[in-house]
Parts: structure tokens; sequence; C-alpha cells
């Protein structure tokens, strides 16, 4: 697991590294590849941007939020990064499924 950290016009903190790191690290469970990550944490104007990038294997995955604190950002933008895994591995399952089995064999589903 590798993850890329970039601040910009503001300070580096350790402890926003680390709950992020944190955060992200969860993500390894739906993902059979190891995963990159680039997160991007901002200040414009007022509000406390997060942009996140998941690269495992072929699959990517991206998401931005905003808000007046970085913490809730990160949280927000962990919601919708969370949101796209699931929402691609119930897509893997349902294609699983929905192959027919036996019965496409014996020309039942026809």
């Amino acid at each position: 697991m590798r993850i890329a950290f970039t601040f910009r016009n503001l300070e580096s903190s350790d402890a926003v590294k680390q709950y992020a790191t944190d955060k992200i690290a969860k993500f390894q469970k739906y993902l059979h590849a190891p995963l990159e990550a680039d997160v991007v944490a901002s200040l414009e104007r007022h509000l406390q941007c997060v942009d996140v990038t998941i690269v495992s294997g072929p699959s990517r995955y991206e998401a931005r939020e905003e808000s007046a604190d970085m913490y809730a950002s990160i949280d927000l933008v962990m919601d919708k990064l969370d949101a796209q895994l699931k929402r691609e591995k119930g897509a893997q399952t349902d294609r699983k499924r929905g192959a027919g089995g036996i019965a496409a064999l014996n020309g039942k589903n026809k």
C-alpha cells in the first residue's frame, strides 16, 4: 500500500496524514491488488478540500469533498469512496451470479 500526500496552501500535518492513512487502509479489504492512493489536501478560500484517488490494478476511484473542517472533509470523501468500492464489488458479484451456470449449459435459460 502506497499513499502519497500533497498539501496546498496549508502546512503539512502528521495528524491529518495518520487519520487519512487509517481510513484508506480499511479499503484494502475490498481490493485484490495492493492499492496506491494520492491524497491532496488544500485550502481554498475558507474551505478545507480533500481530493483522493485510489488505484488498484485496473480500477481507479476518485472523490473530492469540501467543508469547513479538514477531518470532516476526509470523512465525507471516504464515504464517497466506500460507496464506489461497494458498488463495484456488487457489480462483480452480480456478473458472477448472472452467468447462468449449469442451467445455461442445458439450454433452460432461453
